[in-house]
């Protein structure tokens, strides 16, 4: 498959900071935890509520404002957060992670930060207060006096993971994930995409984000979003599986290499890697998935991805297509194609699925069973749209 200059994906041997022998002695697990193998090192630290917008703007706090787009508050959750600190309730910690001295990303209590700088900044109205009904459709400044003397003076607690935690940044990376998953096991279960975006916001996978705002790709996939209909917002949107759909597409560009690791881990390893890709680069990528995007809009509509309709199970658009279909156009694409293709854009349409010899084997298996997902039997499919582009332009 021709590549982009730049382009480049090796994976180097996952290393697990966990791998080691599975049964030891006594001895050497206390030598193990004697020096302070997987020990995370912490500090403790409290702030004023008050001055929370002045920490914000300081810029020494990396906020992920796509994260926070993908799962916000209303305002009635953030009513109830302002409620708990007029009446003292304590509130959990904010997680921090110490990036560089006096620089942190937050890994945990994004929302709690947010709401506390907007409601000082009076962008919200509480409501839905049960106990201070009376405080109800009031901004900060509209607060009493001494209500808001009351507020400023309570402490949101935070807990720092320090950088001497890791060794090197492939541990510290291992190391923040472990924190993450712990924190979110508890709450609310995320999403892979939604983890990869909470840790490996790069150049890269901001750029996935961007594109995941296709028009035909969301017609497409059925995708409606916040800034559309945000009650009824796709639940593939809120789970930011859009943007992991974008993501396959360039990662599947080396599906040789998916052999041995599970799609997830793949995906994970792809984007700390493609976060690394130079400007250039990046900009290349993003102008393949958009022709190719828009060559498969026009040529297939917007039912590309959904499965022919021998053995069917669903109507709605699936990955089983969407991979190899998207990779096989870019292929051609690469090649100098595209006017080509959308010149033949009937013929391809008509011949999509109607050889069914082609797509059911003597056996009774189907091409584009979903259940087997393997870089071989995607690379199957990959090799059937090939032939099919080839045999009709």
């Amino acid at each position: 498959m021709q590549k982009i200059q730049g382009e480049v994906f090796e994976i180097q041997g996952i290393r697990d900071i966990l791998n080691g022998q599975a049964q030891l002695s006594a001895d050497l697990i206390n030598d193990k935890y004697r020096r302070g193998e997987i020990r995370i090192i912490t500090e403790q630290a409290r702030y004023p509520i008050d001055s929370i917008t002045t920490m914000l703007d300081s810029k020494k706090y990396k906020l992920n404002p796509e994260y926070q787009r993908r799962k916000r508050w209303d305002n009635l959750r953030k009513s109830r957060l302002i409620e708990s600190f007029i009446m003292n309730v304590p509130i959990p910690p904010i997680f921090l992670y110490e990036v560089n001295y006096s620089e942190y990303e937050v890994m945990d209590g994004l929302q709690r930060l947010t709401t506390i700088y907007d409601f000082y900044d009076g962008q919200f109205r509480l409501e839905g207060l049960l106990y201070w009904k009376e405080l109800n459709g009031m901004t900060y400044n509209e607060l009493p006096s001494e209500v808001q003397k009351g507020i400023d003076r309570r402490y949101l607690s935070s807990i720092v993971l320090l950088q001497e935690t890791a060794k090197n940044r492939t541990e510290a990376e291992s190391l923040k994930q472990i924190v993450f998953e712990r924190l979110n096991s508890g709450g609310e279960k995320l999403e892979p995409q939604e983890i990869r975006n909470a840790l490996y916001n790069g150049s890269f996978n901001q750029k996935c984000i961007t594109l995941a705002e296709n028009k035909h790709f969301k017609e497409m996939w059925n995708i409606v979003d916040f800034n559309q209909q945000p009650k009824q917002a796709s639940e593939s949107y809120r789970k930011m599986e859009d943007v992991e759909l974008v993501l396959r597409f360039f990662a599947y560009r080396f599906i040789d290499k998916l052999s041995g690791y599970t799609v997830e881990k793949f995906l994970d390893e792809y984007l700390k890697e493609a976060n690394k890709f130079n400007n250039t680069t990046i900009q290349q990528l993003e102008k393949l998935f958009s022709e190719t995007i828009e060559t498969v809009f026009t040529i297939f509509g917007k039912k590309a991805f959904v499965l022919p309709k021998i053995k069917r199970e669903t109507s709605k658009p699936t990955k089983t297509v969407y991979d190899p279909l998207m990779q096989s156009v870019a292929i051609f694409i690469l090649d100098g194609k595209k006017d080509l293709l959308i010149q033949n854009a009937t013929i391809l349409s008509s011949a999509k699925f109607a050889d069914e010899s082609k797509i059911i084997n003597s056996e009774g298996k189907a091409l584009f069973d979903g259940r087997y997902n393997s870089n071989i039997e995607v690379s199957k499919r990959i090799l059937y749209f090939n032939d099919l582009i080839n045999s009709n332009i």
